[in-house]
């Protein structure tokens, strides 16, 4: 198997700022690269998300849209760039109030690279993708070749964008892969407006605030841990085989949401009721991964236990003073 190394590489993520992008660049750092661009135009990527990064003289912190292609070309030839990790999006959640600017600024962002990468303005390109691309389960465990119904236009926009990848990697023969992670949850996961399901019940408890269940609470989700996908997303570039390929990133674990918020309830020691609301547009029913090429390629195996990785994650939030005072934004 032909390996890469990015020891020495100068290397881009866009949406560097955001939840899985800045743990996806603690990880890249310890891989000693000559120069890490943290992209992203902070609409949802955090400062603080990046704060510790800002202090290492090979970190540049670049605010800037990745759908500009002029100033993305400016950036990459000034810097000569050799891989850029792709995670600049616009959520799920955005994309049922702004679909429109959902689909048309993730697609951009995954031309933009592409055409970059086609005037050999950098080498690789490692896409990130999302399970939201399939749509409910048609099959358990849902494995790359699983068909894709996308509900929501996120998911949509996602299936596109791989599409798009894919097409440049087909056609021109570009040094492109694909990772498609499952649910993922830990410490910096927005917890604003367009939270998920786990840092919003964390919150709601830590305000005194009954926690809610959208739908009957039995749809299923395969939760893995942030640090887990941003190991295991550095070795996608590093093994070759991978090139061409959409590779899934999860646990095979199936969890109901029921279940998940009364774990987080008991971590807490939260003894109130859990109210049921209406269910909410694009819900998947049911998720759970393959990882069999995961494994096969890049010797993928999860480390962190689920319950041990939510007790992480409240910690984490805990140590928050804000989330105390700020109102309820669900």
């Amino acid at each position: 198997m032909t390996e890469e190394t990015l020891s020495g590489k100068v290397v881009a993520v866009t949406g560097g700022a955001g939840f899985i992008g800045s743990h996806l660049c603690d990880s890249l750092l310890g891989r000693v690269p000559n120069a890490l661009l943290i992209i992203d135009n902070f609409s949802l990527g955090k400062g603080s998300n990046v704060a510790h990064l800002s202090k290492n003289d090979r970190v540049r912190i670049c605010k800037m849209d990745a759908t500009d292609y002029k100033s993305m070309l400016e950036l990459f030839s000034t810097w000569h760039v050799d891989v850029v990790f792709n995670l600049a999006v616009v959520p799920l959640p955005a994309s049922l109030e702004h679909p429109k600017r959902c689909i048309d600024e993730n697609i951009l962002v995954t031309s933009t690279l592409c055409e970059l990468l086609l005037r050999k303005e950098f080498k690789t390109l490692i896409h990130c993708s999302s399970s939201e691309t399939y749509g409910t389960a048609i099959y358990v465990p849902m494995d790359e070749i699983h068909p894709t119904e996308p509900i929501t236009p996120y998911a949509a926009s996602k299936i596109a964008c791989d599409y798009v990848a894919l097409s440049y990697y087909k056609t021109f023969h570009l040094d492109i892969a694909i990772v498609r992670p499952f649910n993922t949850y830990g410490p910096r996961q927005n917890d604003g407006s367009y939270a998920a399901v786990i840092p919003e019940t964390i919150r709601r408890i830590m305000q005194g605030k009954t926690p809610v269940i959208y739908g009957d609470g039995l749809q299923t989700r395969d939760f893995s841990y942030v640090e887990d996908i941003a190991e295991a997303i550095p070795r996608i570039y590093e093994a070759t085989s991978t090139r061409g390929k959409i590779v899934n990133l999860a646990t095979g674990r199936e969890v109901t949401i029921k279940s998940l918020i009364e774990t987080i309830m008991r971590l807490m020691s939260c003894k109130g009721e859990i109210s049921y609301q209406g269910r909410r547009p694009g819900d998947v029913r049911r998720h759970r991964g393959d990882i069999t090429l995961a494994q096969s390629l890049i010797g993928y195996s999860p480390k962190t236990d689920y319950v041990a990785g939510l007790a992480k994650t409240i910690e984490w939030y805990r140590s928050l003073p804000e989330m105390y005072s700020q109102g309820d934004r669900y």
